[in-house]
């Protein structure tokens, strides 16, 4: 029997990096801990979490085995597939809360978006790679219309959360290409020139979201209040919190969305700046090991996509973080891992099949 089991247990880990697993095994406990506090008990909502992360756990195992030449083989026909499902979306999406980011799709809905978000990066690592030896800014132009298309039409929604993060794969895939830092600056540079021009394309809630970053008590009990109230939650925590499922600016319904875009605030009121600071540790730690897998890959594809994949989870975390404590504007970004959410957990577990497929197969990968 302990034979079985160890023969067992062995075919279910071959595919994974068990550092890197351990550490998003941990750091999905910290959630379903959390989850449970934030949710007030809710069993229901907890299970379901346990369910979104063993659906996101098949697809992390079942993409591990896929070899990242076969990876680079489907970009194209992801990203093709993604962009007409954004299309369909412009054209026929279901709206929801004043934004029309859904499509029915036979017996089911769909959120066309959260496949962009790794298709983007396929998409730039498999375009950049067919030139690799011979890359010239005209690739790197190229490579950005690529970017550029589906973040237009994710921002058409509008959603800007969304966006930011395709756009932010999108051009880690690039820089990690070789984009010169000229190229870089002068991107800045007209990028703050352009700021008048994107504030006047900005829908009314998108400015008021901005206004309210830089003075969420102009308005306290409306665009404010979501900002005032985390920023009270964190800082009520103190140093080592108090305790777990003790939050009162969570349990006493002060704070909004808690159990997903503002979930890191209920963790730092429950576990203090030490809390906080130990949860961070294990985003860092796991975006160390995705560039370390990055920097072991062979081939340009592989290496592209581990580099965008863990630069992207950075993204993640620092923008709901940032929006939680006030420096950034709230964008509906969801902590990775942590926040309730079916979909985008089983896009992170795809992301993480990626990532496990190219250390598995390191050495091994071809040009194509």
């Amino acid at each position: 029997m302990t034979k079985l089991l160890r023969k067992v247990l062995a075919f279910l880990l071959e595919p994974f990096d068990l550092y890197l697993l351990a550490l998003l095994g941990a750091l999905a406990f910290v959630g379903l801990l959390t989850l449970y506090s934030a949710s007030d008990g809710s069993w229901t909502r907890w299970s379901g979490q346990v369910i979104n992360f063993a659906a996101a756990l098949v697809c992390m195992w079942l993409v591990a085995h896929v070899t990242p030449n076969r990876l680079a083989s489907l970009a194209l026909p992801l990203y093709l597939l993604g962009v007409l499902l954004l299309v369909g979306v412009a054209l026929n999406g279901e709206v929801v809360n004043g934004a029309r980011r859904w499509l029915h799709v036979g017996v089911t809905r769909i959120q066309p978006s959260e496949l962009v978000k790794l298709a983007t990066p396929m998409m730039i690592a498999w375009y950049l790679q067919r030139y690799q030896d011979d890359l010239r800014p005209l690739h790197f132009a190229a490579a950005a219309v690529l970017v550029a298309l589906p973040l237009g039409l994710v921002l058409r929604q509008p959603d800007l959360g969304t966006a930011m993060l395709i756009g932010a794969a999108g051009f880690y895939t690039i820089f990690l290409a070789g984009l010169r830092y000229r190229v870089i600056t002068a991107l800045m540079v007209m990028g703050v020139a352009s700021l008048p021009v994107l504030w006047s394309l900005m829908h009314d809630y998108q400015r008021k979201r901005i206004l309210t970053l830089i003075d969420p008590t102009e308005d306290p009990l409306g665009a404010g209040y979501h900002t005032i109230q985390a920023i009270i939650a964190v800082g009520s925590g103190g140093v080592f919190g108090k305790g777990w499922t003790h939050g009162t600016q969570s349990h006493l319904d002060f704070l909004p969305e808690r159990d997903t875009d503002f979930i890191f605030a209920v963790f730092a009121e429950e576990f203090g700046m030490v809390g906080a600071v130990i949860m961070i540790g294990l985003f860092i730690a796991i975006v160390l090991r995705g560039l370390r897998i990055a920097s072991n890959a062979s081939g340009l594809f592989p290496r592209l996509m581990a580099g965008s994949l863990a630069l992207s989870f950075f993204t993640y975390a620092f923008v709901n973080i940032g929006m939680v404590i006030g420096v950034l504007p709230v964008v509906g970004v969801p902590l990775p891992l942590i926040s309730y959410g079916g979909t985008s957990l089983v896009t992170m577990g795809l992301g993480f099949g990626i990532l496990m497929s190219i250390h598995r197969h390191r050495g091994m990968m071809s040009a194509t």
